[in-house]
């Protein structure tokens, strides 16, 4: 079966118009090649043209891209190491540029814009102590080293947007984490003594004002008490002296009595006077 010659001219025009046409989606560039070499670079989103069999095009990515890298290690101004975790965003600015240094691979792009965010970074840690680098703003930390990296990421035709640091940590095998948790240790245990040194002191004062306070109240007890005591007996001596005055017979021999059971009180007791002795003038019988 023969095909009219009119339809294999009209199936020849349709493959060359659909090899002269491509798109570029939004968001991405592109450049044609004519044999090899670029002619015409950057071209937006939309419908192209080029020449079939001679042209072609590649097509990339220009939307922002995040650029990961593995965690690095870096030493400090004191010689202490610390590993770094950190992630580049950055977009294609220069298709013409990006193809003639990578080829248009993007593996390539980011393994060789890797190290000259690590060159950037190892500049900014080694200037730094290990407590500037863990504790400080890690935006400083790259805030003057990002216009360094897109000089070195031009030539690739990227630009590095921002840069970011997931994670500054000590590293596990290293021994700056024993000197860190020594550190604090030290510093908990001086916090702790003088702690315990205060707390200390406030008991000794406190002890102090206790004793003193407790002289104090048993001096002033004592006081009371001798002048309760002399205040009795001055009373006493008033009522005995009033008793004494209006039956001096009766109160003798109240005295007499109260002699008496102060000497016989234990039951055993023994005393030998004269039978005519005053003191037993109220034990004869023939009062």
């Amino acid at each position: 079966m023969k095909f009219p010659a009119w339809m294999a001219t009209v199936v020849a025009a349709l493959i060359l118009l659909m090899g002269s046409v491509f798109v570029v989606s939004e968001g991405h560039t592109a450049i044609v090649l004519n044999l090899g070499r670029v002619s015409r670079t950057n071209l937006g989103p939309g419908l192209h043209f080029k020449w079939p069999l001679v042209e072609s095009a590649r097509i990339f990515d220009q939307r922002l891209q995040v650029l990961p890298a593995e965690p690095e290690r870096y030493l400090t101004s004191e010689r202490k190491d610390v590993s770094v975790d950190f992630f580049a965003i950055g977009q294609i600015m220069d298709a013409r540029a990006f193809y003639r240094a990578t080829g248009g691979d993007e593996s390539a792009a980011v393994d060789r814009l890797a190290p000259i965010i690590k060159d950037a970074l190892r500049n900014e840690i080694n200037a730094r102590t290990l407590q500037q680098a863990v504790s400080g703003d890690r935006t400083e930390i790259v805030k003057s080293q990002l216009s360094v990296i897109n000089r070195g990421a031009a030539t690739l035709g990227i630009r590095i947007l921002d840069l970011r640091i997931k994670q500054l940590d000590l590293p596990t095998d290293s021994r700056v984490i024993d000197d860190v948790y020594n550190r604090m240790r030290a510093q908990r245990q001086q916090v702790a003594s003088r702690l315990r040194a205060e707390g200390a002191e406030q008991a000794n004062e406190i002890r102090a004002a206790a004793d003193r306070d407790q002289q104090v109240i048993l001096a002033e007890a004592e006081r009371d008490a001798q002048k309760l005591r002399g205040e009795g007996d001055a009373e006493a001596a008033r009522i005995y002296a009033e008793a004494a005055s209006r039956d001096p017979g009766f109160y003798a021999f109240q005295r007499s009595l109260e002699a008496y059971r102060k000497a016989f009180s234990k039951g055993d007791g023994v005393i030998v006077l004269d039978r005519n002795d005053p003191f037993l003038q109220y034990l004869r019988s023939d009062r």
